[in-house]
């Protein structure tokens, strides 16, 4: 009986109780609203930010330039080293890449189709 008062008295109170509105918390954004990308951009990502901004791709994430494969205008192939191993798909519809070492200096032939490839020297930029 004294249980049933209880859950009374509280389902009750519960219901004539209204929660007053609350204010969302206002954000402070001094500067008048919310800041760019550019404006929060930090370290190697304000680096690659402002090298779109000149036109540069300080690493290499676009798309390379489409060569002829000629020897008049090769393939270019940056590395870092003297040498690199490259792999050539010599037809559109082939599956078997052929794999062969480029060295600096002229450029050099696939053994299998005749395609022209150079190694040009890469710095990274940091």
């Amino acid at each position: 009986m004294a249980s049933r008062f209880l859950v009374r008295t509280a389902v009750r109170a519960a219901l004539s109780r209204r929660a007053a509105p609350v204010q969302a918390a206002a954000r402070g954004f001094a500067a008048g609203g919310i800041p760019t990308d550019e404006e929060q951009a930090t370290g190697l990502e304000k680096i690659v930010m402002n090298a779109a901004k000149q036109g540069a791709d300080p690493y290499s994430m676009l798309k390379p330039k489409e060569y002829a494969g000629t020897k008049q205008d090769p393939h270019i192939v940056p590395s870092i080293n003297k040498k690199r191993i490259v792999g050539c798909v010599c037809e559109e519809d082939n599956t078997a890449v052929v794999w062969f070492w480029l060295h600096e200096g002229e450029a050099q032939r696939c053994p299998s189709c005749g395609a022209h490839y150079k190694l040009v020297p890469h710095e990274l930029p940091h």
